[in-house]
C-alpha cells in the first residue's frame, strides 16, 4: 500500500504541500494569547444603595439576590463584597465550558424574580447583570501638564472623548475608567436655612423633579379631518437644566402675595462630580486610569496594536494642549517576550536537531529529509489547532518546541532503515526504500497509534487543568500524527529521489576524519551496551528486581517532590496592596500611596507607578482605607534584577511607612484567577450569629497561626470589623408624639448625609445625575446629625436631637460573603523553598486545629482549581497506560508482549522525577504535561525494540538473540 507513495513522489509532495498551505492559512487567523481560555465564566451582579453601609447593603440587597441566584445551572460557587459606599458586587462562577451568554441570561432571569423585594433606591439606580471579562489587557493613564486641568476634567475628558472610541475596537470586551469623577450637578443643601424656612429635603427633591423635565408639547396646526391647515409648527420646551444657575432658580414655594422661595435660598448648586471616593495618580500626578479587558477568543496582540493606534490618533486630533497618556500595564510586553523566547527556542531546537541528525547520518542528503519533515508537521498543526478552537499560546508553542525532536524521529527511522538496506544488500535508493518500508511501516503505525492512546485520554480531563493538558497534548499529538503521515508518504518518496548509495566509498576530508572518530567512539559505546544487555537479559531475577526497585523509587521520590500548580513568572509588574488603619480617610490613604510611589520611582528597574487610593485590589471594592499600586518594571533586558528581588527591595524600602499595612506581590499567573499570585482561602462563618467581631477575631487568630508555619511566607486579610461607626437609636415613643415616622426620619438622613439621586440631564452628549446632599460642613462629625431637622406630619421642623441618640460601635469597611455565608478572604504566599501544594497542606492543618466549631475554610481562585485537580493526573496516566496496552495488544495479537513495553515506564519516570528533585523543581502542571510526552518517548523506544525483536524472531533467531 505504501509503495504507491514511493512510486508516485509527486503525490507525496503534494500531500505535504497541502498540509503546509492549510497550516499557513490557519496561522493568519489564529488568536494569540498568553494562556488558553481556562478561566471559568463569571457573571457579575452590581448594585448601588446610596448612603447604605456594608452591613445594610449585605442584608437588604445581597442576601436577597444571593438567595435567588443560588443554584443557577452550571454554577460552581458565588462570592460577594459590599462596601460602606453602598456598592455591592456579586460574582457568580460557572464550570469551564459553560456558555457565558447563557449563564448571563440565567442569572438575569433569577435576579428579575426578586427585583420587587429590593429597596426602591437600589431599583432606581439599576441592577447590572453582566458577564465578566477577566483577562486584563491594558492599563492606560491620561495625564495633563496644564495646572488648571484637575482630575475631574481629565476623567470626564476621557469619559466623553476616549472611552467610547476604545469600546468600539474589535476584541475589547470591557473598558472602564477606574475611580469615579463623573460630572454631576451637586445641590449642596443648607439644613439650618431649610429649618428656618420650614422646608424638607423631600419637598426640594419633588420640586427639582417637577421642574427639571423633558417635555413633548407636540405640533401646532397639525392637519386633521375637522379643519385643514396650511402650516404646522413643532412646539419645543427648553428641556432639562444644564447650568447651575438654572437649578438655583427652581421655585420651591410661592404664595399669592408674591413671596417666592428658590433653591438658591436654601442650597448652593455646583457643576461638580458625583463622588470623591477614589483618587487616581500616575507617578504622583492626577490621572484618569482606563482599564481594558480582552474579549475571549480575540487576538491580544492585534487588539493592543489597534488600541495604541487609536490612542495616537486621538492624541493628534482630540487631546487639548498639555494632555498626554502613558501605558501603565500592557500584557503584550510579557506575551511578546514569552513568545519571542519560545520562537528563539523553536529555531535553536530545529538547528540543534538538524545538527544531531547530521552527525549521526553523516550525509547532508540524509539530513535534509528529516529537516523537511519538521516544518510540514509544525505548520500543518496550526490548521488542526484552528479546527478544534485552540489559540497560539505558551502551552501550544511549548508543545511545538518539544515536538521538533519527536517529529524528526519518524523520518530518521525511515532514512536509517534505507541506509541499512543500501549498506547490507548494496541496493539502489529506491529498492532499499521499498524493502525498508515493507519492514518498518508497521512500527511507524504502531508508534502513531500508541501516541494517540497516550494523548486521547488526556482530552477527557475536566476543568482548567483539563484545558491545559488538552491544548498541550492534542497539539503535540496533531504534530506527531502529521509526522507519521510524512514518514509513510513524503519521507520514503524523498529517500528514493534524493539518497545515493555511497556506502563503501571512502572520503579523506576533515569532516570524514571527525565522523570516523565519532563512529569509533559510538561503536565502542554500543558494544559496551550490548555486553551489559547480554549480562542482564537472560537473568529474569535481576530484571524483575530492577523493575520493583524502580517502582518503589518512583513512588518514594514522588512522595517527597513538592507539588505545585502553575508557577508564577516575572511579568514585568508588581502589585501593591495597602490597608490603612480603621477609619482612615482617602486623603490619609493617598499619603501612604504617595510615599510608596516615591520609593518605587527611585528604583532603577521601575518604569512607572500607578496608584489608586480608596480601592481594594484584593476584593475589587471601594473603601477609604484601601489602596492599590501597580509598579510597572522596565523591560527584562534593561534591568538586572528579577521580580522577586525587586519585591524584596520594595518591602525593605517601605518598612519605615508605619501608617498602613503594605504587601507587594506579582500578578496572578493566569489572568482572571484572582487578583494576585499566591493562595486564596475563605474563612466561613456558619454559626449564623452575625457577629462580625467574632468572625474578625477568628480570622486574625487563623492568620497568626498560619504565619508561624514554615511553609507560609505571609498571610493577610482585608476583613476588619473594627472600623469606627455610630449606631442611630430612635426613641419611637417620642418620635410618635412629635409626629415623626422612622421611615421619614431615615429617608431624610439618607438625603442629607448619604446623598440622593434626584434627577438627571444631558450635557456633552452624556447623561449626568443631579445629586442632593447637605453641604460638607453640616455633616463633618457624627454629632452634626443631631443638629439636623426633619419635617413632621404637622408641617413642623423637629430636631433629631429630640428623639435620636448616637452610640459608638464598630463594623467592617467591606463585608465579604462566600456561598451565602459571611466570610473573610485570606491571601498569602508560600515561603521560599516551599511549593503551593505545601502551603495548601499547611492551611488545611491549621484550619483543622485552630478554627472553632461553626467555622470552616473554602478555596477560591487558582487555589481552588489546584485543590480540585488533586490526583486527577495520576488517574489519567493510568487510563493512558490501559489505552496503550490495549492498542499494543491489538497490534501484536498478544496480551503478554505489550507488557515488555509497559514495564519500561518506571525507570524512565524515576529518572525524570529524580532530575526534578535534583534541580529543585516542583511537580507542577508543566512537569506533568512534560511527563505525558516522556511516557510517549519511553513507549516509542520500547516499541521499536520489540518490533525489531519480533521481526528477527520471525527470521529464525531465538528470543535472546
Amino acid at each position: 500500500m505504501f509503495n504507491n507513495f514511493i512510486e508516485r513522489p509527486v503525490l507525496s509532495i503534494v500531500i505535504s504541500l497541502l498540509i503546509t498551505l492549510l497550516g499557513l492559512l490557519a496561522l493568519i487567523g489564529l488568536p494569540i494569547t498568553q494562556f488558553p481560555d481556562i478561566v471559568p465564566p463569571t457573571v457579575v451582579v452590581t448594585t448601588n444603595y446610596t448612603g447604605a453601609n456594608a452591613e445594610v447593603a449585605a442584608k437588604a440587597v445581597v442576601t436577597t439576590l444571593e438567595r435567588a441566584i443560588n443554584g443557577v445551572p452550571g454554577m460552581t460557587y458565588m462570592t460577594s463584597v459590599s462596601g460602606n459606599d453602598g456598592m455591592s458586587i456579586i460574582q457568580v462562577y460557572f464550570k469551564v465550558g459553560t456558555d457565558p451568554d447563557l449563564a448571563n441570561v440565567n442569572v438575569q432571569n433569577r435576579v428579575s424574580t426578586v427585583l420587587d423585594e429590593l429597596p426602591e433606591e437600589v431599583i432606581k439606580a439599576g441592577v447590572s447583570v453582566e458577564k465578566e471579562v477577566t483577562s486584563m489587557l491594558m492599563y492606560l493613564n491620561l495625564l495633563s501638564d496644564d495646572p488648571s486641568a484637575d482630575e475631574k476634567f481629565i476623567y470626564n475628558f476621557a469619559d466623553i472623548n476616549i472611552l467610547a472610541e476604545l469600546k468600539r475596537i474589535e476584541g475589547v470586551g470591557y473598558a472602564t475608567i477606574v475611580g469615579a469623577r463623573e460630572y454631576s450637578m451637586r445641590v449642596w443643601l443648607k439644613p439650618d436655612r431649610m429649618a428656618g424656612y420650614g422646608i424638607s429635603s423631600e419637598e426640594i427633591i419633588q420640586a427639582i423633579r417637577n421642574q427639571n423635565i423633558e417635555a413633548a408639547p407636540g405640533k401646532a396646526g397639525e392637519s386633521s379631518d375637522k379643519a385643514p391647515q396650511m402650516l404646522q409648527y413643532v412646539l419645543r420646551y427648553t428641556g432639562k437644566f444644564i447650568e447651575p444657575k438654572q437649578y438655583e432658580n427652581i421655585v420651591l414655594r410661592a404664595d399669592k402675595e408674591g413671596s417666592i422661595l428658590k433653591l438658591k435660598d436654601v442650597a448652593e448648586v455646583e457643576f461638580g462630580v458625583r463622588n470623591y471616593n477614589i483618587l487616581s495618580k500616575e507617578d504622583g500626578r492626577p490621572s484618569a486610569a482606563i482599564m481594558l479587558k480582552q474579549r475571549p477568543g480575540s487576538n491580544a496582540k492585534e487588539v493592543i496594536e489597534n488600541v495604541k493606534a487609536k490612542m495616537e490618533e486621538l492624541k493628534k486630533t482630540s487631546f487639548p494642549p498639555g494632555m498626554s497618556y502613558n501605558i501603565g500595564y500592557d500584557v503584550s510586553r510579557f506575551l511578546d517576550a514569552s513568545i519571542d523566547e519560545v520562537l528563539h527556542t523553536l529555531i535553536e531546537a530545529f538547528f540543534l536537531v538538524s545538527l544531531v541528525v547530521f552527525i549521526f547520518l553523516q550525509d547532508w542528503r540524509s539530513t535534509l529529509i528529516p529537516a523537511l519533515a519538521v516544518p510540514v508537521s509544525l505548520i500543518g498543526a496550526f490548521f488542526f489547532m484552528q479546527l478544534v478552537g485552540f489559540s497560539i499560546n505558551l502551552l501550544t508553542l511549548f508543545a511545538l518546541v518539544l515536538a521538533i525532536g519527536i517529529v524528526v524521529d519518524d523520518a530518521i527511522v525511515v532514512v536509517e532503515a534505507v541506509h541499512v538496506k543500501m549498506e547490507s544488500k548494496n541496493l539502489s535508493a529506491k529498492e532499499a526504500t521499498l524493502e525498508a518500508m515493507g519492514e518498518i511501516s508497521g512500527a511507524i503505525i504502531a508508534i502513531t497509534l500508541v501516541m494517540s492512546a497516550v494523548f486521547i485520554p488526556v482530552a477527557f480531563l475536566s476543568g482548567p487543568v483539563g484545558v491545559f493538558y488538552r491544548q498541550f497534548s492534542l497539539t503535540l499529538a496533531i504534530a506527531i500524527i502529521i509526522s507519521g503521515i510524512n514518514a509513510l508518504t513524503l519521507t520514503p518518496a524523498l529517500c528514493a529521489i534524493i539518497l545515493k548509495n555511497n556506502h563503501g566509498k571512502k572520503k579523506t576530508s576533515f569532516l570524514q576524519i571527525f565522523f570516523d572518530r565519532f563512529n569509533n567512539g559510538f561503536d565502542a559505546l554500543s558494544d559496551r551496551y550490548k555486553y551489559l544487555v547480554r549480562l542482564i537479559v537472560g537473568r529474569k531475577t535481576i530484571t524483575w528486581a530492577l523493575l520493583l526497585i524502580f517502582l518503589a523509587a518512583t513512588w518514594g521520590i514522588n512522595s517527597i517532590l513538592p507539588t505545585g500548580f502553575i508557577p508564577s513568572e516575572d511579568q514585568g509588574m508588581i502589585y501593591a496592596n495597602v490597608t490603612a488603619p480603621s477609619g482612615a480617610t482617602v486623603e490619609r490613604t493617598e499619603d501612604v500611596m504617595d510615599q510608596i510611589q516615591q520609593v518605587a520611582k527611585d528604583m532603577p528597574a521601575v518604569e512607572s507607578v500607578s496608584t489608586l487610593s480608596g480601592f481594594s485590589l484584593m476584593t475589587d471594592g471601594a473603601g477609604a482605607a484601601f489602596g492599590m499600586g501597580m509598579v510597572n518594571l522596565k523591560p527584562w533586558d534593561k534591568r538586572d534584577k528579577d521580580m522577586n528581588e525587586l519585591i524584596a527591595e520594595l518591602q525593605e524600602k517601605t518598612k519605615h511607612i508605619k501608617d498602613a499595612s503594605i504587601q507587594f506581590f506579582s500578578p496572578p499567573t493566569v489572568p482572571g484567577f484572582g487578583n494576585a499570585s499566591g493562595f486564596e482561602v475563605r474563612v466561613l462563618d456558619k454559626t449564623g450569629s452575625g457577629n462580625l467581631q467574632q468572625t474578625s477575631s477568628v480570622t486574625n487568630e487563623f492568620i497568626e497561626a498560619l504565619k508561624k508555619r514554615p511553609e507560609i511566607a505571609d498571610a493577610f486579610t482585608a476583613f476588619d470589623a473594627s472600623y469606627p461607626q455610630y449606631m442611630i437609636h430612635v426613641d419611637q415613643d417620642i418620635a410618635g408624639q412629635k409626629g415623626v415616622t422612622v421611615d421619614n426620619a431615615m429617608s431624610n438622613l439618607q438625603t442629607l448625609i448619604g446623598s440622593y439621586y434626584t434627577s438627571n440631564f444631558i450635557r456633552f452628549g452624556q447623561m449626568y445625575k443631579v445629586m442632593v446632599q447637605a453641604a460638607p460642613h453640616y455633616r463633618a462629625a457624627p454629632e452634626d446629625l443631631l443638629k439636623l431637622h426633619v419635617k413632621n406630619n404637622f408641617g413642623e421642623m423637629v430636631p433629631y436631637s429630640s428623639f435620636v441618640r448616637l452610640e459608638r460601635v464598630y463594623g467592617p469597611e467591606q463585608l465579604t460573603r462566600y456561598n451565602m455565608f459571611t466570610s473573610a478572604m485570606v491571601n498569602g504566599d508560600a515561603a521560599k523553598g516551599y511549593s503551593s501544594g505545601d502551603a495548601i497542606n499547611a492551611i488545611k492543618a491549621v484550619a483543622e486545629e485552630k478554627l472553632p466549631r461553626g467555622f470552616s475554610i473554602e478555596w477560591s481562585g487558582m487555589t481552588r482549581e489546584e485543590v480540585l485537580a488533586g490526583n486527577q493526573a495520576i488517574y489519567i496516566f493510568i487510563i493512558s497506560l490501559i489505552f496503550v496496552y490495549l492498542v499494543l495488544s491489538a497490534q501484536y495479537e498478544s496480551f503478554i508482549l505489550p507488557l515488555s513495553v509497559i514495564f519500561s515506564l518506571p525507570a524512565g519516570i524515576f529518572g525524570s522525577l529524580l532530575l526534578f528533585h535534583l534541580a529543585g523543581l516542583q511537580n507542577n502542571i508543566y512537569a506533568q504535561v512534560a511527563l505525558i510526552m516522556f511516557i510517549w518517548l519511553f513507549f516509542k523506544n520500547a516499541i521499536l525494540i520489540v518490533e525489531f525483536a519480533v521481526l528477527r524472531q520471525k527470521e529464525g533467531l531465538c528470543i535472546l538473540e
